[in-house]
């Protein structure tokens, strides 16, 4: 069934479990650092595939698709800026083939690096970058669009204005929630409200959090959108803070167990949709599955 916004609000009525980390998975599956994981949805797609499969197998109700980066813009600095509608397409349709009937397909999309406020490029720009993504997106199979780790309010204004340009699907607005005082503003200054009001003025479907510096935070973070719309609320908070292990790698120190164990403050905080962002692995979205499951029974 194809995803209208009032399906969508039906689909989360009970809490549902979206999947874990994709660049840390891939990194796993021996993805060099600093290479677009994009091209690997034509490159090495059994390699996507499988990562995309790994969630459905672990419970979760839907899966993101490798596309965080496929803007022309991210893109550009792998010298394949001509190739986002290409990659969105193949990547969407990857996980798409991997969920089959199991779970739901939301096409991941990142920012594009630019900062709007600065006018380093012109508006219109970043708009027509979603409205082809957004086109791609829709033609490889994707439920629903989710704009995720934004910071930049501006930014994700025009990311929805590409996305419904470019396609009716569902919009999920998702920034990160870990700056200021009080760890609830994003690294440009926006709040959970400000997010809401957007969102709302824009017709989304969603709106949430995702990355930052654990689920703890999380918690304060769903209530605080939750007190401001209703709305169906997306979580996907990083496997605790990053931290620099042996060898200069990026580790997250926060194992399955010990996650899973906030969600049912998370959801009972407002969540309708809960799982994981960097350092999250499919046991992480198992036992989350579980969590989830003892809250719908």
């Amino acid at each position: 069934m194809i995803l209208d916004l009032k399906s969508f609000a039906l689909f989360a009525k009970k809490a549902r479990v979206s999947d874990g980390a994709w660049g840390t998975q891939m990194q796993l599956a021996g993805l060099e650092a600093g290479a677009a994981p994009e091209l690997w949805n034509v490159e090495n797609p059994a390699a996507v595939e499988a990562i995309a499969a790994s969630y459905v197998e672990a419970g979760s109700d839907v899966i993101l698709t490798n596309t965080f980066g496929s803007n022309r813009f991210v893109l550009a600095r792998h010298a394949a800026a001509g190739r986002a509608a290409e990659l969105t397409e193949a990547g969407v349709a990857l996980s798409r083939r991997a969920a089959g009937a199991a779970a739901k397909v939301f096409a991941s999309m990142g920012p594009t690096g630019k900062i709007v406020m600065m006018e380093e490029v012109p508006n219109c720009e970043i708009v027509a970058a979603y409205e082809e993504i957004a086109r791609a997106a829709e033609a490889g199979g994707a439920d629903a669009i989710v704009l995720e780790t934004f910071n930049e309010l501006a930014e994700i204004e025009l990311a929805v204005e590409g996305v419904r340009k470019g396609c009716p699907l569902p919009i999920i607005c998702s920034m990160t929630f870990d700056s200021g005082p009080h760890k609830t503003a994003t690294t440009m200054g926006t709040q959970p409200a400000d997010l809401v009001r957007l969102a709302a003025s824009a017709g989304a479907a969603a709106v949430g959090a995702n990355c930052g510096i654990g689920p703890e935070n999380y918690i304060r973070i769903a209530e605080l959108l939750r007190a401001a719309t209703d709305l169906p609320v997306w979580i996907k908070a990083n496997a605790g803070l990053p931290q620099l292990g042996p060898g200069g790698k990026t580790i997250f120190p926060m194992g399955p167990a010990e996650f899973a164990r906030y969600v049912p403050a998370i959801i009972a905080a407002g969540a309708n949709f809960i799982g994981g962002c960097c350092g999250t692995t499919p046991e992480h979205i198992r036992l989350v599955r579980a969590a989830v499951d003892k809250i719908n029974s």
